[in-house]
């Protein structure tokens, strides 16, 4: 099983195959193997939410490194306009390439970040969706459930009417 919503499916596979106990809306399931995809589930999940996790980690560390590779290229660029501040001509050329220089860095940062917020999104977005997935799956078999014993409860009382009318005769 690979993923969640896979034990989901199994886990509603086997209440489809379970053999029905007659004049009831029940079914009767091997409990052991319900437990153990259950036990799955608790498995996966820590590792989808320490995934989703590592991502914003990762995406934190890409931000700090395009952070520290921009300032690293502006100390560079001061480094370069320090050694042509004595040249009228080439501190004009130097101030001119310092600025593509800095403009080329923040926009490189700014990419990577951008970058790295779009990567962050996409795989909190997927495992979201795969949430919602398996939220919505348990809350149809809870809406079964809750109708099947609805049933059941209007059968019950539906036949203590038909004996209480039996009795009276």
């Amino acid at each position: 099983m690979d993923s969640i919503l896979q034990l989901l499916e199994a886990i509603e596979d086997i209440l489809d195959s379970s053999n029905a106990v007659p004049f009831t809306g029940k079914v009767m399931v091997d409990k052991e193997e319900l437990y153990e995809l259950i036990t799955d589930i608790r498995l996966k999940l820590p590792n989808e939410i320490k995934q989703s996790k590592w991502v914003i980690e990762e995406r934190n560390k890409i931000l700090i490194d395009a952070q520290k590779e921009a300032e690293n290229t502006i100390k560079e660029a001061d480094a370069k306009l320090a050694k042509l501040v004595d040249e009228h001509e080439i501190t004009k050329r130097a101030y001119e390439q310092a600025e593509e220089i800095i403009e080329s860095a923040k926009q490189n940062a700014r990419e990577m970040r951008l970058g790295a917020l779009d990567y962050a999104d996409e795989v909190l977005l997927a495992v979201e969706n795969n949430l919602k997935q398996a939220l919505e799956a348990i809350h149809n078999r809870n809406m079964e459930l809750e109708d099947s014993l609805g049933n059941v409860i209007s059968t019950i009382y539906s036949n203590r009417q038909e004996l209480k009318g039996n009795t009276q005769k």
